[in-house]
Formats: C-alpha cells, sequence, structure tokens
C-alpha cells in the first residue's frame, strides 16, 4: 500500500513537471506572483538579520554596564511629549555622587550640540582650507574614555589637568581627522583646529568605530573636548547627560535603581510623583531596533501577501485551464479504474509543485538580491536566515495547495462519460 501511495506521488509529480514543460512561459508567467512574495521575505529578512547581528555586537562592543539618567529617554519612537521638553536639566556634580555608589567604577557629565532627530553635528571645523561639516561637538569628562572603552588610534585622551585649567584641547573622530588631513603622511597631533572662533589644540584621534548601518559613522565625525572647555563655548548649554559604568554587567540593575533613588532625592520628588528624568542602559537601543524590524517585517509580510495571494489567483487559473484542456484524459483515467480521490491528489499535487517551484526561484532571486547588495554597500550585511527559506518555500507550498483545492474538486467530479466525449 505505501509502494503504491509512493508510485502515485511521483507519477503526479512528474504529471506536474510534464505540464510545466508543455507551457514553460505560462507557468513563469503563473508563478510570478509567488517567486515576488517569496523573493521579499528572503531579500529583506537577509538584509534585517544582518543588521541585527551588525547592531547589537556594535552596542555591545561599547559595554553592556554603562548606564545613562537624562531629562528623558534617548531612544523611544514618536514624538516625545511636550512635558519632557520641559523637566528641568540634570546637574553636573551628581555625577559625583554617583561615582560614589556601590558598584560604580567611574561616572561623569557630558553635553552634545548636534541633531538628536538626525544623530548628526551642527558644527563646522576647519583646519588650513579643510573644512569638517556636520561635526558633533561634545563635552566630556576625563573618566569618559574609561567608561565607554574608547579606543584612540593616535595620541592621548584628556586628562584631569585639561578639564581643571579649562584648556582648548580636543580629540577627532577618524572620520573628521581624514577630512580635516586628507595627506596620509599628516600628523594631525599638535596641530590646531578652529571650532566656533575659537582655536584648539588636537591631542587625539580615535579609531574608526564599528558600523551600526550602511554609509559613514555619524559617530565618527565629531570633536571632543573637555567638559570645562565645552562650558565656556557654549555657556548656555545646561542640557547635561550623567553616564556611570557598573562593576560588572550583573550589578547593572542594582546601580540603575540606586541611580534612579539618588536622582530622586536631588529633585526632592514625593513618593507618589512620577519620575522627571530617565535612567536606562544601552539595551533600550535594541528594544528600538527590534520594534523597528517588527514594523519592517509587517510592511514585509503585507506586501509578500498581496504578491502570494497574486499568484494563488494565477495557479488557481491555470489549473482551471488545466483541468478543461486534460478533460479527456481525466475521463480515461476514471475509465480504467481511477478513484476520485485520485484525481484530485494529482492536481493538488499539480499546483503544490508548481507554487514550491516559484517558492524556489523566488528563495534564490531574493537571496540572490541580499547578498548582492555587499557590492554596492560593502559595509551593509546581510545573511540568508534558514528559517525564513523554509517558511518562504512552505508558504508556497501551501498557497498551491489552497488555492488548487478548488480545480483539484473539479476535476474529481467530472463525469466519465461525459469527460470522454468531450473534444
Amino acid at each position: 500500500m505505501k509502494r503504491e501511495r509512493t508510485r502515485e506521488l511521483r507519477e503526479a509529480v512528474g504529471l506536474a513537471f510534464d505540464s510545466l514543460r508543455r507551457n514553460t512561459l505560462r507557468s513563469v508567467l503563473t508563478v510570478l506572483g509567488i517567486v515576488i512574495g517569496v523573493a521579499t521575505v528572503i531579500a529583506v529578512s537577509a538584509v534585517v538579520n544582518g543588521l541585527n547581528n551588525q547592531i547589537v555586537g556594535a552596542v555591545e562592543s561599547l559595554g553592556s554596564n554603562v548606564i545613562m539618567a537624562y531629562r528623558f529617554q534617548w531612544a523611544s519612537l514618536g514624538r516625545p511629549p511636550s512635558d519632557w521638553l520641559n523637566r528641568p536639566d540634570l546637574q553636573p556634580q551628581w555625577a559625583g555622587d554617583i561615582a560614589k555608589l556601590p558598584h560604580v567604577v567611574a561616572a561623569g557629565a557630558g553635553l552634545r550640540v548636534f541633531q538628536p532627530q538626525f544623530g548628526a553635528g551642527v558644527t563646522t571645523v576647519r583646519y588650513k582650507g579643510h573644512d569638517a561639516e556636520n561635526v558633533i561637538l561634545e563635552g566630556d569628562p576625563p573618566s569618559f574614555q574609561e567608561i565607554w572603552n574608547l579606543n584612540i588610534s593616535h595620541g592621548r585622551w584628556f586628562n584631569e589637568t585639561d578639564e581643571e585649567h579649562r584648556r582648548l584641547v580636543v580629540v577627532l573622530g577618524y572620520d573628521t581627522a581624514k577630512t580635516l588631513f586628507p595627506n596620509p603622511d599628516d600628523n594631525p597631533l599638535g596641530r590646531q583646529v578652529t571650532i566656533k572662533g575659537q582655536v584648539f589644540t588636537v591631542v587625539g584621534v580615535t579609531a574608526r568605530s564599528k558600523q551600526i548601518s550602511f554609509g559613514s559613522n555619524a559617530e565618527d565625525n565629531k570633536a571632543m573636548m573637555p567638559l570645562a572647555a565645552m562650558e565656556k563655548l557654549f555657556p548656555a548649554n545646561r542640557d547635561y547627560v550623567l553616564f556611570a559604568k557598573a562593576d560588572s554587567a550583573g550589578n547593572v540593575d542594582q546601580v540603575v535603581a540606586e541611580i534612579r533613588e539618588l536622582l530622586r532625592r536631588k529633585r526632592q520628588l514625593l513618593p507618589s510623583q512620577p519620575d522627571n528624568f530617565a535612567v536606562f542602559t544601552l539595551s533600550v537601543f535594541i528594544d528600538v531596533w527590534k520594534e523597528l524590524t517588527v514594523a519592517l517585517f509587517a510592511a514585509m509580510f503585507a506586501v509578500g501577501s498581496v504578491a502570494l495571494m497574486v499568484g494563488g489567483i494565477g495557479v488557481m487559473n491555470i489549473m482551471l485551464v488545466s483541468v478543461t484542456e486534460r478533460t479527456r484524459e481525466i475521463g480515461v483515467r476514471k475509465a480504467v479504474g481511477a478513484r476520485r480521490g485520485n484525481i484530485l491528489a494529482q492536481f493538488l499535487l499539480e499546483a503544490a509543485t508548481l507554487s514550491t517551484i516559484g517558492g524556489v526561484l523566488g528563495v534564490l532571486l531574493g537571496a540572490g538580491m541580499g547578498l548582492s547588495l555587499r557590492f554596492v554597500f560593502p559595509s551593509l550585511p546581510a545573511r540568508i536566515s534558514p528559517f525564513w527559506v523554509l517558511v518562504g518555500l512552505g508558504v508556497s507550498g501551501l498557497v498551491g495547495i489552497f488555492f488548487g483545492v478548488y480545480p483539484a474538486w473539479k476535476a474529481a467530479r467530472l463525469d466519465p462519460v461525459t469527460a470522454l466525449r468531450y473534444e
């Protein structure tokens, strides 16, 4: 019995391929919607999977035990409530109190001048005819390098003496240094650059940051100076961010709770009053990215579903045509003993085979599209997910079965006498 079913399965699949070979162009046009739908899923999932790994790796490389405090949450989707913007600024001296907490190895306050909605700077840094535009300006404490594990490729980070004497020294980002000193033989150290009309001496250059997206990284186009120098340059900017580093990832939650309690005391908030600040870790950026990818996958499924629906209707149409063309063949098969179940299975298998072939073509096309992006954008990662490949193939097969039910049922219900007379 099992051997007979296997033989019938092989015959049905063989008949499906024969039908495809006889009408190659028609079959290709029929499954085009399925190809497009599956290719969309595979290509988008390949890019998103690659970006997921890259972004998570980049964020984790900055340190999983870094804690930040600000007036409101940095990473959030949608427009922040208006009352968030009216919250009072955090005070830089509170960083000293945070540094005294148990399990905190370093803390500090910083200022930043940039466009948060675009993640880019607004300042121009100049050196002898070379201009670095849209530079992010940062005023950082000496402890900043320890907190963020900054990698200085040339020179040094500024120290307590630079901070105490408000020295106009600057550490340039990798891209900023390349723009101002394009000649490989140029040594930026000791050179004087102009920022907001003030002359700063370059004491260091950071290494290239780990990419979290294709194209240039905005975090490599910045200029970092001692916090005191930043306060001198922008006396009206009091929008401080507080940073802290826990002694281990396991103590991060405890440190977050202690910082929150400390800031509530500094703000003199009653137990019934909500926080008018935010304390968060780098994991918040990963959470926001995951929310974005969920929305992206939802859009991908919407596009893919429409294409699969169109492809499924095409499969149903071609199977109805096939039933009409093979009416006499169906009558002959029934006359020699084929049951309704045999006819039904044959046409269902043909529809599933047709749509699965479309799924295979879609997988190949989507994988090719995803991987070819590496040649256009070398820094854009793409990883083919076996899970989504199996989903694409499985869904394409199910689409064929679903839309092939009616044509198969119609074929199985044909009267053998009427079918034999059909010309």
